[in-house]
């Protein structure tokens, strides 16, 4: 099992404002990824990076978040400008390692062509953008 724990969110930003969101991982692994889920919603993709760095978005947030991977400290990053009030969502990371990939959090990340399991979760940052 892989360790995730995410920071950075809380309080509300306005729309055209940014964020910048952090999960402090036990490791990193081959993939790893940031999603989020609005209240009804289902979970969704936001982003994706290799262990070389390749880094991939959701077509909703492409221009305007960038994922990145800190390997001496362990940690992955989310930044993103020009904050929407349809970023609203609790955020969370993702890791291709651990023992389960279960039920509706069990989802695709795919890193450098390859796919592969989200098989760890954080419990989520709360990112709220008002209008």
């Amino acid at each position: 099992q892989v360790q995730l724990v995410e920071s950075g969110g809380g309080g509300s930003v306005q729309a055209g404002g940014s964020l910048s969101l952090s999960c402090a991982a036990s490791k990193l692994t081959t993939c790893m990824g940031w999603f989020r889920q609005a209240p009804g919603k289902e979970r969704e993709a936001v982003a994706f990076i290799a262990e070389d760095g390749t880094a991939s978005y959701a077509d909703s947030v492409k221009g305007r978040f960038s994922i990145s991977r800190d390997h001496a400290q362990n940690t992955l990053h989310l930044q993103g400008r020009s904050l929407k009030p349809e970023d609203t969502a609790m955020y969370y990371c993702a890791a291709n390692e651990g023992p389960y990939c279960l039920g509706d959090y069990c989802l695709e990340m795919t890193c450098s062509g390859k796919r592969y399991a989200t098989r760890s979760w954080g419990l989520g940052t709360q990112v709220t953008v008002s209008s």
